[in-house]
């Protein structure tokens, strides 16, 4: 089901309601009062336009070193792959096994981690050769992956972004997610950029900036219209995937099944 956006993350990602007991009012209190302003609003400004694979069910998008790197979802179909951002063409792809779904992806040093939905289990690949050298176990399922450099931040579709050790996957603690005090749920594709997590959230065509020391969503990026009309069909999906250049400062959005990538650059409203 497609959800109507709108420039307001809560409208679309208010907590459940209910009886609140005085600790759930103590917590969305605190919430509110970590936030010394209102989320900024941003749009967005197309800097450039390049082609994507519509067979790519987008999971994980990762920029560095001048290589885009791309993880797909869908049972018999997920894979992680190395694209040319000419073409979109990929050059190296390695190929989940058929009873998983792949999900999110990042890099760090010189390995890469691969998420997957509801098999509780990570993959983690030499960056050079593209063999697995490990694979780690969760709890949970496995949404979107991204890094500060040191820790690994990992969200599994609730409003919650797990932070965990790259090198045993042991989860350290928990940032709970929250917009004006209410809890952001379906939080998708990560993508570290300045200092702030930037997160897909699963059905919209909004981009939640979040304060890793607190959760708080500090900023909300409104991507509406970005895919036009003309270039949807049938199999197009939901906006996600999200890639930094840390080196020029590009960001590069997309969607799963989409046939184009964008280089965007964003705007305050």
């Amino acid at each position: 089901m497609r959800i109507v956006t709108t420039l307001l993350l809560a409208a679309l990602l208010s907590a459940s309601c209910g009886p609140r007991t005085a600790r759930t009012q103590e917590s969305a209190a605190a919430a509110s009062a970590r936030q010394s302003a209102s989320a900024e609003r941003y749009t967005y400004v197309v800097r450039n336009v390049y082609p994507h694979l519509t067979t790519s069910y987008t999971q994980g998008l990762q920029f560095a070193d001048g290589e885009l790197w791309e993880g797909t979802g869908e049972y018999g179909r997920s894979v992680l792959q190395r694209l040319d951002l000419a073409t979109g063409r990929a050059d190296v792809k390695v190929r989940l096994p058929r009873t998983e779904f792949g999900e999110g992806i990042t890099l760090l040093g010189d390995r890469i981690y691969q998420l997957t939905w509801t098999s509780n289990t990570v993959h983690v690949y030499d960056r050079r050769s593209f063999e697995k050298v490990a694979d780690f176990r969760y709890t949970g399922e496995g949404w979107g992956l991204t890094t500060d450099g040191t820790k690994l931040y990992m969200s599994d579709g609730t409003s919650t972004i797990r932070v965990v050790d790259p090198a045993t996957f042991r989860r350290e603690r928990d940032i709970p997610v929250t917009y004006e005090g209410q809890a952001v749920e379906l939080l998708n594709e990560l993508e570290w950029i300045d200092g702030r997590i930037w997160a897909n959230v699963y059905t919209t065509d909004q981009i939640a900036v979040i304060d890793p020391a607190t959760g708080v969503v500090e900023g909300v990026v409104d991507l509406t219209g970005l895919l036009p009309d003309a270039d949807r069909t049938p199999r197009t999906d939901v906006l996600n995937g999200i890639a930094y250049d840390e080196a020029t400062g590009r960001i590069f959005v997309t969607g799963k099944r989409w046939n184009k990538l964008f280089e965007i650059e964003i705007v305050k409203q």
